[in-house]
């Protein structure tokens, strides 16, 4: 991607954002995904979603096709204030993905992502807390073609994608266009919490906006890139981006 047309994809993604303004209008969004009458692709856009994009192209096609796109992480709260705009809710998947599932009480469900054994473990942790019908669960390595085959032999009304960035952004792309109707949610590391291989924080790290640091603590090595190095980046994009009085977010 040529120099700074960064800047340009950042505000069409920033356009893209649905604000989601208080817990009413969460519930509303809940009640609204869990209805879907065609294919539709939730997404979430956190610091290191901006800083792919920033780089990277296709991912940058793909954040862009989902129909429904978040605000996720402190980050992004930083990112709106700076171009006057109010956050709203903080819409961390790892949070809003269970209240999803919630509302998928008794209907089937595929999880694809992480591996054995937290997968196995994801999915009966899955179905005791929510009731949901796993009718396919498969890990995140397989090439994009596996899942869309997965799709169309299962035919699941929820898809909770648990591949990380950027894979689970394309493998939703191409889900969108499968014509099998369903809700697709790139869900990051969700299964990897279900599954037990990645702790939370507690409460009072995440309310401060640290649940970062508390991961970084856990796995040094995975996501030294990520942190250490993609969040002073994003903070340096932040504050040399240039709103040109255009940038609006959706309702």
């Amino acid at each position: 991607m040529r120099a700074l047309s960064w800047q340009h994809s950042w505000q069409t993604i920033t356009q893209k954002l649905r604000v989601v303004s208080d817990v009413d209008d969460e519930q509303a969004l809940i009640d609204a995904l869990s209805r879907p009458d065609v294919t539709t692709v939730l997404g979430f856009a956190n610091a290191h979603a901006m800083n792919l994009v920033a780089a990277n192209t296709d991912y940058f096609n793909a954040l862009l096709a989902a129909d429904v796109l978040l605000r996720d992480g402190s980050g992004m709260a930083i990112l709106f204030r700076r171009l006057g705009l109010e956050p709203g809710l903080n819409m961390n998947g790892t949070d809003f993905i269970p209240k999803l599932l919630a509302a998928f009480k008794g209907r089937r469900v595929a999880f694809w992502g992480t591996e054995e054994p937290f997968l196995a473990n994801a999915v009966q942790r899955g179905e005791a807390l929510f009731a949901v019908n796993v009718v396919s669960a498969h890990h995140g390595f397989a090439p994009v073609d596996a899942y869309i085959n997965l799709a169309r032999q299962f035919q699941p009304e929820l898809v909770v994608l648990g591949m990380g960035m950027p894979k689970q952004e394309a493998v939703a792309a191409r889900l969108a266009v499968s014509g099998v109707p369903c809700l697709v949610v790139c869900g990051g590391a969700i299964l990897d919490f279900l599954g037990g291989k990645v702790t939370r924080a507690p409460q009072w790290v995440r309310r401060l906006g640290c649940e970062w640091v508390f991961r970084l603590i856990g796995e040094p090595k995975r996501l030294f890139r990520r942190y250490v190095v993609g969040n002073p980046m994003f903070l340096l994009r932040t504050l040399i981006y240039r709103d040109k009085g255009k940038v609006t977010c959706s309702k």
